[in-house]
């Protein structure tokens, strides 16, 4: 039931909603944040299984198990965030950048201690590998919370948003392209890489610091937010029945498990499949082509399609790319290559699309009960995501361990090259097939959005007008003020 809720203290309801578009400068600048984000988050989705399997010499069952494990806790300590998130505010820098502002340095330098395992026996090696990826979780929650939940708070504006998604996603493919242009090339053999990853994360902390608050000091957050700090009672209550939310949720975990197990075995199927390791430079140049592409296109293709047409087709791509790269024989390198383009398109515009549908449902928890929190609504989405990626990477180690994989650059086996095109191929084809069944039954359109935006507006107005009749009726009842008295403040006065 929808329900109507007076002002509270603290509130906006003076302002009036921004209408004006975003000024270029923040656009770039909350891209410049996912950019931050992924030099820690990519970097372990691209190379973390590779280095502790051939640097640090774990396992392959054992390293599928840790980041299963991880990344679930993970999952949950985006539910901590997202809380904390929703009972915090800071009058000047709002809810969400003190968060990125003051978490973003102990983000980055975990993520160098992540990939800096000392040489300290094999239980030890496993137990710094665990903590140190842990802590980098925990981390990245209460920074990337905030940042994914500050979208919402920017801008209302359907068009506005797909700009913001745009952004992100170039800021993240900026990053993944680099590191597939100049680093998985240099994944021949895994004996002297660990220079190689301590100096590159270091490099990461001191660049991501700078990309961080260049995000903190060009956004700002513009939707008016009538209650500033949210009690846990109100948190999940715009949660409950909140059916777009509940609906996104399930189909991204399903397709982030696709997706992570391609992201974390992919330079196994380049490498040890069509022996063109190469070949995956070539892939991150190609990325970004199609990047730029997508995101000058983006708007046009939600203004004519709606978002949720776009996250169907983008994951019907996954799914032929998957499919194609399953079955493509190791000797037709052209038709493997093709197969994953195809799937990285779909990645990609599913990637930009889901932010935009992910910022809508806060909408329609705020039109159900009165109160927004992008925080726990944020938190919930990034949770169902964390556990796609947790099972996602667990079934790509999983996959190498089935079919044998054996590290040290050694020539694999049938069964082993098996297994890694399972989880290259299809593992993303099964679960993105699943995730777009799931998302065919998603009720919240376009139009409906504007629909409840405008709606919204009208309530917050209608609030304002009875709040200030209130008092002025309060004004009358207590008779002429005091000459020396300064009376009362209008609104709108500082």
């Amino acid at each position: 039931m929808k329900q109507d809720f007076a002002p509270t203290a603290g509130s906006s309801l003076q302002e009036k909603p921004p209408v004006a578009p975003l000024r270029k400068l923040s656009i770039v600048g909350y891209g410049a944040g996912d950019a931050a984000n992924n030099l820690a988050f990519t970097t372990a989705t691209m190379f973390l299984l590779l280095y502790y399997t051939d640097v640090a010499g774990i396992g392959a069952a054992a390293a599928g198990t840790l980041l299963l494990v991880v990344r679930v806790f993970d999952a949950f300590a985006d539910v901590l965030a997202g809380r904390i998130v929703d009972k915090t505010y800071h009058k000047k820098l709002g809810k969400f950048r003190p968060f990125i502002m003051f978490g973003s340095v102990p983000l980055l330098l975990l993520s160098v201690a992540t990939f800096s395992i000392p040489q300290i026996g094999e239980s030890g090696m496993l137990i710094w590998a665990y903590v140190s990826y842990t802590l980098l979780g925990l981390a990245y929650s209460f920074v990337n919370i905030p940042f994914g939940s500050l979208a919402g708070a920017m801008t209302q504006s359907s068009s506005e948003r797909a700009k913001l998604a745009s952004a992100r996603t170039i800021g993240a493919v900026a990053v993944g392209s680099f590191l597939g242009i100049f680093i998985a090339p240099l994944m021949k053999g895994g004996e002297n890489l660990q220079p190689l990853f301590t100096t590159l994360t270091i490099i990461f902390a001191v660049v991501g610091t700078g990309l961080y608050m260049f995000t903190v000091f060009t956004t700002k957050e513009r939707v008016v937010r009538e209650v500033p700090k949210v009690t846990l009672k109100q948190s999940l209550g715009t949660l409950k029945g909140n059916k777009p939310l509940l609906l996104l949720c399930i189909s991204s975990f399903l397709f982030l498990t696709g997706q992570l197990a391609v992201g974390s075995i992919q330079i196994y199927y380049f490498r040890d499949v069509l022996h063109s390791l190469p070949l995956y430079a070539v892939m991150s140049i190609v990325q970004i082509v199609m990047t730029f592409g997508l995101a000058a296109m983006l708007p046009r293709l939600v203004a004519k399609f709606g978002k949720k047409r776009n996250y169907l087709a983008a994951a019907a791509l996954m799914a032929v790319g998957g499919l194609v790269v399953f079955l493509a024989p190791a000797s037709m390198v052209w038709l493997a290559f093709t197969g994953v383009l195809v799937s990285q398109l779909g990645v990609l515009l599913l990637s930009m699309v889901v932010w935009a549908l992910e910022a809508d449902t806060v909408e329609y928890g705020e039109w159900n009960t009165g109160v927004r929190s992008e925080g726990i609504t944020y938190a919930l989405f990034s949770f169902t995501r964390k556990t796609g990626q947790a099972v996602g990477g667990a079934l790509a180690a999983y996959a190498l361990a089935w079919g044998g994989y054996v590290s040290g650059g050694v020539a694999q086996s049938d069964h082993a090259i098996l297994g890694i095109r399972a989880g290259a191929g299809l593992l993303p084809m099964v679960f993105s097939i699943l995730a777009l069944v799931i998302m065919l039954a998603y009720p919240l359109t376009d139009a409906k959005h504007k629909e409840i935006v405008h709606e919204i507006t009208a309530r917050r107005a209608v609030r304002l007008d009875a709040a200030l009749a209130e008092r002025d009726a309060q004004d009358k009842q207590q008779g002429p003020a005091d000459p020396d008295s300064t009376g009362p403040e209008k609104p709108g006065t500082d």
